[in-house]
């Protein structure tokens, strides 16, 4: 009886955990933090999830500026100061790419989850990228598409990126889901930027559940997800 408990114990708690890979010691050197990281080939790597509502596949994501990765991220200006009194002004997570949702992404949503009387998904997706290195990262961002639906994203991105592997993780917040990959050259030992990637890791497991993204459309001068104030920004409770 006392083995079959604990079996259900240690399988409620891999249920609680899905992403356990940041679950990691943050108080772990960066050089250490890489190792525990489980890369795979691109071919294999997880993508994008959609569930049986395939019309979400033709929405449209679009690569960010720098500044709107730190507002999602919730990424506070004190340290965003410090960074760069640092580094020369460098910009934070310099070797970083993502993809928000577009506009129409976010408009679309909410007309398909009204017209299904609520059975429509109004989740919509970001997707961050995290290079071992800004040169890569400047490289990709030269082939990758500014605009791409969320069906393309797997087979164009992440499976069609060969010769490289890469790390995912998964977060659910609210109606924002976030899919975090690091992504290095194959037979790379580590991952260079283990730093930006378990800082990026931090700031979204931080994030409170975004209600409803919808509501930054409704300001005449907030019609995007490139909100000007944290009001705005981070519909949270």
């Amino acid at each position: 009886m006392g083995e079959k408990e604990k079996n259900k114990k240690n399988k409620k708690q891999k249920h609680q955990h899905p992403n356990d890979q940041t679950t990691k010691p943050t108080s772990a050197s960066s050089s250490s933090s890489s190792d525990n990281i489980s890369f795979k080939p691109s071919s294999e790597v997880k993508g994008l999830k959609f569930g049986g509502q395939f019309i979400v596949k033709s929405f449209t994501i679009r690569r960010a500026r720098p500044l709107e990765l730190l507002k999602i991220l919730s990424y506070p200006p004190a340290v965003v100061t410090k960074t760069n009194n640092n580094n020369n002004n460098k910009t934070p997570f310099a070797s970083t790419t993502s993809y928000l949702p577009t506009n129409f992404t976010i408009l679309a949503h909410h007309a398909w989850h009204t017209l299904t009387l609520g059975l429509g998904t109004k989740t919509s997706k970001v997707v961050l990228f995290v290079f071992e290195s800004e040169s890569m990262k400047q490289a990709v961002d030269r082939i990758w598409p500014p605009e791409i639906p969320l069906g393309e994203v797997n087979k164009k991105l992440i499976r069609g990126f060969t010769g490289f592997e890469m790390a995912r993780f998964k977060f659910r917040k609210g109606c924002i889901t976030f899919y975090v990959y690091a992504v290095r050259r194959q037979g790379n030992m580590g991952f260079a930027c283990a730093d930006d990637l378990r800082t990026i890791l931090q700031s979204v497991v931080a994030l409170n559940d975004f209600l409803d993204h919808t509501a930054m459309l409704a300001m005449p001068n907030q019609r995007s997800i490139s909100y000007c104030t944290p009001q705005v920004a981070m519909a949270a409770h």
